[in-house]
């Protein structure tokens, strides 16, 4: 099983304001979580820079102007309370964007079985029109139009199991027809969307988790929901947006999963994918703000993909 570990350390030079929980640290902390004996065989490649052709795939003209133009030569520049702008944001974003597209060119060519991108700033709640909840643009949603436009993928599944609905992934999804976006996520929470019964012209399945639900009622919510969903779909590809804040020392929620449950998940979606679409399958990295157990979250998942 090959898999690609793929990063850019401009990813790092994304500086949010002081006592911010979106900092470059939390690459530092995948980073080394990764730097173990048995992630050896991970195929680390470094990310190229996107252009606007992929971000126009999702986001407006007037969008991608409101975020280059305001990028300060020093300080920040802030879009909404949330959502700020550094000197190296566009570069961030950029390759970030970059990472998820190349990852999906070499699932796709063979050269790699799977891939996890450790990016940011983060991208699910960026809307076609609007930045939003520390994300600039939507990796994952980029990922998922690109992976149709370029790979002739009729159908393209994203998977989110971040603690916060990605709002800007289902907005994109509503929009295009071939597309499936299923979402565990604590409601209610910020951004307050992702109810039960949305619909669109992709197919949107939400399973929506009360606070303090935990281990048991979010793998239910899988197997009974999300997953029979998604293999109903039978995807040419699947995406992730793989948010670690539903863990249970996460300081913005409060959902109470563990690292055995992200690789779970992945597994999960892991075999899925082996058995519908190649094993197609590409991570992108979305929340996780406890610094302390972010690594150990995210090496599970990693391990989980590698298996």
């Amino acid at each position: 099983m090959s898999t690609g570990l793929f990063y850019h350390a401009d990813c790092q030079n994304h500086i949010t304001p002081n006592g911010h929980p979106e900092t470059s640290a939390r690459l530092s902390v995948i980073l080394d979580s990764l730097d173990q004996p048995k992630f050896n065989d991970l195929i680390r490649i470094e990310a190229r820079a996107a252009g606007k052709d992929k971000l126009s795939l999702v986001h407006s003209d007037d969008h991608i102007r409101n975020v280059m133009d305001h990028i300060p030569g020093s300080g920040h520049y802030s879009l909404d309370g949330d959502t700020h702008l550094s000197a190296g944001s566009a570069n961030a974003a950029l390759k970030a964007v970059g990472a998820v597209c190349q990852a999906i060119d070499d699932v796709m060519s063979g050269k790699l079985d799977n891939a996890f991108c450790a990016i940011r700033p983060p991208g699910h709640h960026a809307e076609p029109d609007k930045a939003m909840g520390f994300c600039l643009f939507n990796n994952v949603a980029i990922g998922a139009l690109y992976a149709r436009k370029s790979h002739f993928c009729h159908r393209v599944a994203i998977i989110d199991f971040d603690v916060h609905h990605g709002n800007g992934t289902q907005a994109v999804v509503v929009r295009h027809k071939g597309l499936f976006y299923g979402s565990t996520h604590q409601s209610p929470l910020y951004p307050g969307t992702g109810h039960l019964q949305d619909q669109g012209q992709g197919i949107i399945v939400n399973a929506p988790l009360a606070a303090g639900s935990g281990s048991r009622a979010f793998r239910l919510s899988c197997e009974g929901r999300i997953f029979p969903a998604l293999e109903e779909f039978n995807p040419d590809f699947i995406l992730l947006s793989a948010g670690f804040d539903a863990h249970t020392l996460d300081p913005l929620a409060d959902l109470n999963l563990n690292e055995d449950d992200f690789h779970w998940v992945t597994r999960e979606i892991k075999q899925i994918a082996e058995k519908q679409c190649k094993g197609r399958l590409v991570s992108c990295l979305e929340g996780g703000y406890n610094l302390n157990i972010l690594g150990q979250s995210v090496a599970a998942h990693v391990s989980a993909l590698m298996a």
